[in-house]
Order: structure tokens, then C-alpha cells, then sequence
């Protein structure tokens, strides 16, 4: 549900009569506004928040473990508008033994690192991502070391010399 005063602002009345039903909820605590977007309408959005909106900078992009919650993971994007000296976050529900969610590289290009981490750390797949690999983490590391049920000493790895 979105609150009347809110329906009035620039970027949701540009969302929602471009993609009905994209915004799932909203709300604005400490002059922070928040949009609550399907997963699946995230790309679209993004587009009509950039080129109809003016958030033309993405800021970040990253995650929250929600466990025991279902859908588990909030993917949340941090937009800017320069022209308007405003700040927008965007959060997607996502959920599932494999969550995952499309990327919006083709949106803005600096994202393919900000997925790469949230890839890494929390094992959001980000769907038609142009090089989804670990960034922070070695390639043999197992798990994703920001999930709430990673475990606190993290995996023990056996290393054998060889001679």
C-alpha cells in the first residue's frame, strides 16, 4: 500500500504509470524514500527511474540476509539524482534456495562490480550479468561469507604439501 503523499512524487507516478504493478509498496522514514519493487520489473524500472526520473547515477548496490524471513534477501539499489539533489533505494524480495535476479549492467555499467559483491557475499545470482565471478573472496572458497548461516569460523579447508 502506498500512502497518498507519497503517489504524488515524481519517481513513483513515473514508475507506476510506465509499469503498472512494478511497486509493490513504499515508504519514506526521515526523509528517506523507499520503493518496494517486484523482482521480476526491476530492469524496467530502473530504466524509467533513470531516463524519465533523472536518477542517473546508481550509488550501490548490495544485500540483507533477512533469515528466517522468506523471501530471505532484500537486493537493494541506492539511486541518486544529481539534477535534483535527491536519493532513492530500491528493494527487491528475493528468496529460494538459489536466489537470483536480473542485472541491471544494461542500465548502468557500474553495477557489474556492485553485483559481483553482492554475488560473492551473499550468493545473489544476477541473471545475464557479463562476468558473474567472485571479487572479494578466492575462487576455491565455499559459501558466502555474509549469509546468516555461514558458519562464525568460516569453512576449514584441508591443505595437502605437495613434493
Amino acid at each position: 500500500m502506498i500512502s497518498e503523499a507519497l503517489q504524488q512524487h515524481p519517481a513513483v507516478t513515473s514508475v507506476s504509470t510506465r509499469i503498472p504493478g512494478a511497486i509493490v509498496g513504499a515508504s519514506d522514514d526521515l526523509g528517506e524514500m523507499t520503493l518496494q519493487i517486484a523482482p521480476a520489473r526491476i530492469v524496467e524500472t530502473c530504466r524509467v527511474l533513470k531516463h524519465h526520473a533523472k536518477y542517473i547515477r546508481l550509488s550501490g548496490v548490495t544485500c540483507v540476509d533477512r533469515l528466517p524471513r522468506e523471501p530471505r534477501f532484500d537486493v537493494v539499489y541506492l539511486l541518486h539524482s544529481v539534477e535534483l539533489n535527491q536519493r532513492l533505494r530500491l528493494k527487491c524480495a528475493v528468496g529460494g534456495e538459489t536466489p537470483e535476479i536480473h542485472t541491471v549492467t544494461g542500465v548502468w555499467r557500474g553495477a557489474n562490480w556492485y553485483e559481483r559483491e553482492v554475488y560473492d557475499l551473499f550468493g545473489v545470482r544476477f541473471i545475464y550479468h557479463p562476468h558473474l565471478t567472485r571479487i572479494l573472496m578466492p575462487e576455491y572458497w565455499q559459501g558466502h561469507p555474509l549469509r546468516k548461516d555461514y558458519p562464525i569460523h568460516g569453512f576449514k579447508y584441508s591443505y595437502t604439501e605437495e613434493t
